[in-house]
């Protein structure tokens, strides 16, 4: 390299550079992910000491995403993001989620059990006009004050997180555009997803602290997260800042936001065939992840470990944490290897810690350590699906492969998993099996999706089509969980009926719910996005939209 080289080089030139900047992005996001599903791991817990029934539980997981799509907030992201920047909306993003993030944990607390505050949330917002009549409202008649002030926090929680998520994505194509850019969208969600394993991990942890069951506990964990996400926010603020000094682009755009910009973005066909997709899809996972535990709970039998055994302690957690963390890093350092022996050495290694994973897992005997093995597949296959895309393309294919998977799954837990209850080596066996098999479908996503959307629409409007897609996107996350916890009261009528006559105690109805219903819901959701892939596929061909065409040209 000459001396000119070395001057004209940028930030974004140095490989060293990009990925440090897609690590500071994806903690942030591995940290949201883990209070987005703080509460899924102990829903038990909600139920057994606040009140929370499937109904409310589900109302209030569903109210995350209810300003994005009711009040809009989303699309006034992406005209922000296009309008003042990645910087600027980066730490707002990190704001906000914070802010809800802190109300949220204050409304599970003690304090406010038999405070003002709960009283009011009693006797108001039981009826909105308008959202009641539609049947849209976040609230309703009966729901536990905790749930109603909780869900609150989760609006303003949902907005920010989605505004990161857009914020994220355009991020990336930013720093990676005509380089790795599916490896790193791969990267950053496989990096991500292990806020779920961490989730599920330490949240029933912190609730269960000491002996004392204290659902608050989890919640502040989470909070404690999204501070230092903020954090890192900051820090890739001045990291991009210095990146457009050195190219002399401007933070802003030249062009002002647009209502046309939106018109020309509807009136592409290929991206409402990729945003229904992404609706379809993602809706039969992240509500699924929030009654995943319940469901593994409701399904398998897990015998009580005595308080004196090694699998009690938390020196297990902490210990099956890190080998998680080294089963990640190893897969996912394998993919980088050029020696076939280190490859294949760090795959071998990555294996053999997996099955220590979760035979640790079997033998604490809690579907929160099962379900933690979700990501583990992903964050090794991610970037191997990435880097075929950036190579060979084929996303439209591999979106499809995706649906199969999906449905092939959620069919598996609600027909065969339960066939295996009182099997105790067995159940667990395919729970692991088909919840590997379910995080490895959704890397596909990542991997093959995301980094077509700029093939779709015009680089300057590429913040409003990500917040277009994530809206849609957000109407299923606003539905299936408020869905989801409704089918399961409405099908086991007799099991409601029993707690409210005071036949059985909530703990034994918290673990007792048939799942089968709302998992055939799910795999149809699976069947409708994998027709959408077909349809994709045809019309790419047809129209040659080039999203079965490499990211890289050689």
């Amino acid at each position: 390299m000459t001396t000119t080289d070395k001057i004209h080089q940028t930030l974004r030139d140095s490989a060293g550079m990009r990925w440090l900047v897609l690590l500071l992005l994806a903690f942030a996001m591995f940290c949201s992910y883990i209070f987005m599903d703080i509460l899924s791991p102990i829903k038990d817990l909600m139920q057994s000491t606040r009140g929370w029934d499937s109904t409310a539980f589900g109302t209030m997981q569903g109210s995350e995403t209810f300003l994005n799509v009711f009040v809009f907030f989303l699309i006034f992201a992406g005209i922000i993001l296009d309008k003042m920047g990645v910087r600027f909306t980066a730490i707002l993003s990190g704001a906000v989620m914070l802010v809800g993030a802190t109300i949220n944990w204050y409304a599970v607390t003690d304090a406010f059990q038999g405070s003002g505050l709960q009283t009011w949330f009693t006797n108001n917002l039981n009826y909105i006009p308008g959202f009641d009549e539609l049947g849209i409202s976040p609230f309703y008649r009966g729901m536990p004050a905790s749930a109603k002030f909780a869900a609150i926090g989760f609006m303003i929680f949902g907005c920010g997180v989605e505004m990161a998520g857009i914020t994220v994505s355009r991020g990336i194509v930013k720093w990676f555009k005509g380089r790795e850019m599916a490896l790193a969208m791969g990267s950053e969600m496989a990096l991500a997803r292990l806020g779920v394993a961490t989730c599920m991990i330490f949240s029933p942890v912190f609730a269960k602290l000491g002996g004392v069951i204290d659902v608050s506990r989890s919640v502040a964990f989470g909070v404690v997260l999204l501070l230092i996400a903020l954090i890192m926010f900051i820090v890739y603020f001045f990291m991009d800042k210095k990146l457009d000094e050195q190219t002399g682009e401007a933070e802003e755009k030249d062009d002002p936001f647009k209502i046309s910009d939106l018109g020309t973005i509807l009136s592409s066909g290929g991206f409402w065939l990729v945003a229904l997709l992404c609706v379809l899809y993602y809706s039969a996972i992240f509500p699924f992840q929030k009654y995943a535990v319940n469901m593994l709970q409701c399904n398998l039998v897990f015998k009580e470990v005595p308080t004196d055994s090694f699998w009690a302690t938390n020196t297990v957690t902490i210990l099956q944490y890190c080998i998680m963390l080294v089963v990640a890093g190893a897969s996912f350092a394998s993919n980088f290897m050029k020696k076939a022996s280190m490859k294949y050495g760090l795959l071998t290694l990555a294996g053999v810690l997996l099955t220590v994973f979760c035979y640790m897992g079997y033998m604490r005997q809690s579907a929160e350590t099962v379900f933690a093995v979700f990501p583990l597949l992903a964050v090794g296959i991610t970037p191997i699906l990435g880097n075929y895309v950036d190579h060979k393309g084929k996303a439209a294919s591999m979106l499809m492969i995706g649906s199969m998977l999906l449905v092939l799954c959620h069919l598996t837990f609600a027909f065969v998993l339960p066939e295996f209850r009182d099997n105790a080596v067995g159940g667990v066996v395919i729970a692991y099996l088909t919840i590997l098999v379910l995080g490895a479908s959704f890397s596909l996503v990542p991997a093959s999706l995301w980094p077509s959307v700029p093939k779709l629409v015009d680089a300057k409007i590429i913040g409003s089509a990500y917040a277009l897609i994530f809206w849609v996107q957000n109407i299923g996350l606003w539905l299936f969980p408020l869905l989801i916890g409704k089918v399961l009261d409405k099908t086991n009528t007799q099991l409601v009926a029993d707690l409210k006559n005071g036949v059985i105690t909530p703990e034994e109805a918290a673990v007792s719910y048939d799942y089968t219903a709302p998992l055939v819901m799910l795999a149809c959701l699976g069947v409708a996005a994998l027709v959408l892939g077909f349809i994709l596929k045809v019309v790419d061909k047809k129209k040659g939209l080039g999203l079965e065409e490499p990211n890289i040209k050689a």
